[in-house]
């Protein structure tokens, strides 16, 4: 049960607030669908919902969220020791493997397919396999997001193993050098999977960067793609 924690959000919370009155802590587990976590203050109680995949988590990785959710609901520094802490926790493999298994079952992908109005990722996915990889790529699910959004323009799902690729670019003033750009970008993002260097995420490794160079039109996708 999430209340064994109590004690130890406790004193945290008197490490940080040593002469403020102690508020009552509310804790339980939530079926998140990542390694999520939340603190909310309301009428002087704390509320907090912890991923259930921290259910048997360390005691020590416990209290360095238990510290890093207060400071952050206090607006106080954030402890090193604590913050390495739960980086290595999150960062190990077999945490890792076990989040990317509950977000594939957990987790819901809304699927719009790849025919968009005037142009099918499929297609241009096929011919960026043969052009690059060799046609060696096995096809992830390829969808137009749901709306325009000029915010996130394409993103990799490794847990749903899909490519969504945002519907602004689905329009005839959209040359086809830019959605083979942003497609290909993602495509190296399954030929290089996100790998940990210490405690960092290394999202574009040298490798990735290198092969995104090899794009002809790169330069020009890159100056349409910044007048969105």
């Amino acid at each position: 049960m999430a209340s064994q924690f109590i004690p130890i959000f406790q004193t945290e919370y008197r490490a940080l607030r040593p002469r403020a009155p102690m508020p009552p802590f509310h804790i339980r587990f939530r079926r998140f669908v990542s390694l999520n976590t939340t603190i909310r203050l309301r009428e002087a109680q704390i509320y907090v919902s912890l991923s259930d995949l921290l259910e048997g988590a360390p005691e020590s990785v416990i209290r360095a969220i238990a510290h890093i959710l207060l400071a952050k609901l206090y607006r106080k520094p954030i402890d090193a020791a604590h913050n390495a802490r739960y980086k290595r926790f999150a960062s190990s493999t077999a945490v890792a493997k076990q989040t990317e298994l509950i977000r594939s079952a957990r987790g819901s992908k809304r699927y719009f397919g790849p025919q968009g109005h005037y142009y099918n990722l499929d297609e241009v996915f096929d011919s960026l396999n043969l052009r690059f990889f060799g046609g060696l790529m096995g096809r992830p699910d390829l969808t137009w997001s749901e709306h325009h959004a000029k915010r996130s323009l394409g993103h990799y799902d490794a847990a749903h193993n899909t490519i969504v690729v945002s519907r602004v670019f689905d329009r005839p003033s959209s040359p086809r050098y830019a959605i083979e750009y942003l497609l290909y970008h993602e495509m190296l993002h399954l030929k290089h999977p996100v790998k940990m260097n210490g405690l960092r995420r290394c999202v574009h490794s040298r490798e990735f960067k290198a092969e995104e160079r090899q794009f002809p039109q790169l330069k020009e996708a890159l100056a349409f793609i910044k007048r969105l």
